[in-house]
């Protein structure tokens, strides 16, 4: 068992967003972190994504991104804002490449992210992608649950309840998000600062 993934700091994650762009697939990697880390999806979730998803019938970015219970853990619908300047940034630079480079091909329809062989990736291949990108940019311990785990610890660390949090999450339970409060070590000095 490997244990927890590593929640990286801020510094980290600049380092894994550079990482990710200087790579072959920098724009589409861009875009998987921040979705990672802004959305707090799971390497299914992502995987599980089509273009329709975050882009609407005039191609535009969608406010927000509807994800079906057949890609959700426990299979719970949910809502996940897409209001992130990174995010929208990062989401836009990378679907105005896939239209550039696709075409008339380009369709809706087809999964968001796309590997180097075309076909969308698989939770595995998700998975794997992320472990190697968070390789690349040292952060030990980190794989595709970091982004998760950074993304719920910012919010409660920024003081969210964690009624909004466990919603944000997809969680069906405020236990369970209770957890990421816990497990919060940074969290947990300051509070002992302000004593």
């Amino acid at each position: 068992m490997q244990g927890k993934a590593a929640v990286p700091s801020s510094n980290e994650l600049r380092r894994l967003l550079m990482v990710a762009k200087a790579g072959k697939q920098g724009l589409r990697d861009a875009a998987i972190v921040n979705v990672s880390y802004r959305l707090g999806f799971r390497a299914k979730e992502m995987a599980g994504l089509r273009v329709a998803d975050v882009m609407d019938d005039q191609l535009q970015l969608r406010d927000e991104c509807r994800l079906s219970g057949k890609v959700t853990k426990g299979g719970k619908p949910r809502v996940a804002y897409l209001s992130n300047s990174h995010l929208r940034m990062a989401l836009l630079d990378y679907l105005r490449w896939r239209q550039t480079t696709e075409g008339i091909l380009f369709n809706r329809h087809a999964a968001l992210f796309k590997s180097q062989k075309g076909a969308g990736f698989s939770p595995n291949t998700m998975q794997q992608l992320l472990a190697r990108l968070h390789k690349a940019a040292g952060i030990q311990g980190g794989r595709s649950h970091s982004g998760r785990r950074w993304f719920a610890t910012e919010l409660i660390s920024k003081g969210i309840d964690l009624k909004s949090v466990s919603v944000l999450m997809g969680h069906s339970s405020v236990s369970m998000t209770a957890r990421y409060a816990e497990d919060n070590p940074q969290r947990l000095r300051k509070i002992a600062a302000e004593l």
